[in-house]
């Protein structure tokens, strides 16, 4: 039976082949990350450290918020750090990191917010990402994601046969592994996004160049490739095109969580807090 995880050397290399194309097709990414700062607005934080977790090419979304915070940029594939669009003279430039989540370098409570912009439907195990999310949190610190959700891609699920499209995880799902990871006071919820392309030749050649295809352990070798395969994929996703337009939907799950403080030291002690009196 398919079990649809995620192959993530297969993942690496699909992103380092779209690292140069990446930031000027990722229209999906750049949407919903915009979406996510205007959700700071309601939160008060004023993170020292920040960790982007599933960077792709940094682009430092979060400067002009926290214009003093030091930023780690962590992502998997190296070329697509490297194709960061540096800035003359700037200031405070992130630190990249090339690891991935279920290993991140950094010390147990290191950073102050967590931020990963539609990366986690990319881990091989997205619970033991989260446990490593939690760990480099300090108490009191804040996680923030977005990922794809289960109805995302349905029209070239569609077209293409389950096998052949990524499986994403249910909003639930993710908001119980943020509860089993550690997480306190989870918040998850979920939008509908519709993106229209000229046809799908356009659909095709965008997730190419942002690196979004299939990576599952089992997924038929020859991936979207074959000749036979694609006319045929073309020809279903031409057939649900309206007014010369091919409408895809992304359904986007965004959840947050927070590090409650600590209540046991690391060799099993608990900590136990005693108020001043006036």
């Amino acid at each position: 039976m398919p079990d649809g995880t995620i192959d993530g050397r297969r993942a690496r290399i699909r992103f380092e082949r779209a690292a140069r194309s990446y930031l000027d097709a990722a229209r999906l990414e750049a949407e919903v990350g915009g979406r996510m700062l205007e959700r700071l607005d309601y939160i008060r934080l004023a993170p020292d450290r920040v960790l982007d977790a599933g960077s792709g090419p940094p682009q430092m979304l979060f400067r002009k918020r926290y214009p003093r915070a030091q930023i780690v940029a962590l992502d998997f594939s190296l070329r697509m750090l490297r194709a960061r669009k540096k800035k003359l003279f700037e200031r405070n430039p992130p630190r990249a990191v090339c690891a991935d989540f279920g290993r991140v370098p950094l010390a147990a409570g290191a950073v102050d917010l967590v931020w990963s912009n539609m990366a986690l439907h990319w881990a091989a195990d997205p619970s033991a990402a989260l446990r490593e999310f939690h760990r480099v949190l300090a108490p009191d610190g804040l996680l923030m994601f977005s990922a794809l959700g289960p109805d995302a891609l349905a029209e070239l699920r569609a077209a293409a046969g389950e096998a052949r499209v990524h499986r994403f995880i249910d909003m639930h799902d993710l908001g119980d592994m943020l509860v089993a990871a550690g997480f306190s006071a989870p918040v998850m919820d979920m939008e509908r996004l519709t993106f229209l392309y000229d046809g799908a030749d356009a659909l095709l050649a965008d997730l190419r160049a942002t690196g979004q295809t299939s990576a599952r352990r089992d997924a038929p070798r020859r991936g979207l490739s074959g000749r036979r395969f694609v006319a045929d994929l073309k020809a279903k996703l031409g057939a649900g095109m309206r007014d010369g337009k091919l409408a895809v939907s992304y359904e986007v799950v965004y959840g947050h969580a927070w590090k409650g403080a600590l209540r046991k030291t690391a060799d099993g002690r608990s900590i136990v807090q005693f108020a001043r009196r006036p």
